[in-house]
């Protein structure tokens, strides 16, 4: 079977508030093939979320003139758990789904300046304020920034219990040493909350400079096995990606961060060489159809959860 890309691009993002090279900061891995079709790894730290998002831009200009076809995976949040956009009362134009409600919303909300300072502790707050008016369902913040509607530790048991913790996808990879966090942690070892907050608004924008070229899986495309037919008009493909499902080995020298953009990329370049990506790209044998539709609209999901 062809191959759906040419090249895979793993962008590992940062809600950090300030410059930062290095552990734990911005990293992007760009795995390609050579003159002989050799694959090879390139990796690239940015400091600033700017940077990061003018990076990414230039990368994809540089393949799209050579008429590449690239997979672009972004390791935060796409959509947010089924209700969200209803319960902070978004109503869209008609044909409006609730994951567009929600870009819509964060994108009009988040201010993230040049130098990384952003808004987004304001903005869950806000969330809250909307959705709840307690300081649940998002959580977790520095003490400096807790207020009424968000407190610097998880909410006590039952609040909220009527809004679902996790997606749909969060909880097909919530097995054995995978324990992906929920969307409404804000801070803490390895919470997505805040990624999710600022990168909502970065994977909007680069859409909207790709126009008909670009397409966010499985929200533009269907949650369903995509064919070299379905690739073939676009340019790039952004989906979601969890680097922890990826086995990771860093190499002598590299960062924990850098070695996993590195790994993830080789890992989706193996499964399109072996005609097992397209297959990752649909849902799961057993999905009914609410569930395909709850993915499609409104939650996103993990590419291979």
């Amino acid at each position: 079977m062809a191959r759906l890309f040419d090249a895979y691009i793993v962008a590992d993002w940062t809600a950090a508030e300030t410059k930062k090279l290095g552990d734990t900061s911005l990293w992007i891995g760009v795995a390609k093939r050579d003159v002989r079709f050799r694959l090879y790894t390139e990796t690239h730290n940015v400091a600033t979320r700017a940077e990061g998002e003018a990076l990414l831009a230039s990368i994809l200009a540089d393949h799209r003139k050579r008429g590449d076809r690239v997979l672009v995976g972004l390791d935060f949040n796409f959509g947010y758990p089924a209700g969200t956009a209803a319960r902070l009362k978004l109503d869209g134009t008609a044909g409006q789904a609730p994951w567009q409600l929600m870009w819509k919303f964060i994108a009009s909300n988040v201010v993230d300046k040049p130098d990384n300072t952003n808004n987004r502790y304001q903005v869950a707050a806000k969330m809250n304020r909307l959705m709840t008016d307690e300081a649940w369902p998002l959580w977790g913040a520095p003490a400096k920034q807790a207020q009424r509607w968000l407190t610097t530790t998880k909410p006590p048991a039952g609040s909220g219990a009527d809004i679902p913790e996790f997606r749909a996808t969060e909880n097909a990879a919530r097995k054995g040493r995978l324990q992906p966090k929920s969307v409404w942690q804000m801070h803490g070892a390895g919470a997505v909350g805040g990624q999710t907050l600022v990168g909502i608004p970065a994977v909007r924008r680069l859409l909207e400079s790709l126009g008909p070229s670009g397409a966010v899986w499985p929200f533009g495309t269907g949650w369903r096995a995509l064919t070299p037919d379905d690739v073939e008009p676009l340019s790039a493909l952004v989906v979601e990606v969890w680097p922890s499902m990826h086995e990771t080995k860093p190499q002598p020298g590299e960062f924990k961060d850098q070695a996993q953009v590195r790994s993830t990329a080789e890992a989706l370049a193996r499964m399109d060489e072996a005609g097992d990506l397209a297959k990752a790209f649909a849902p799961p044998k057993d999905a009914t159809p609410e569930l395909i539709a709850q993915v499609e609209q409104e939650e996103g999901w993990i590419l291979g959860a």
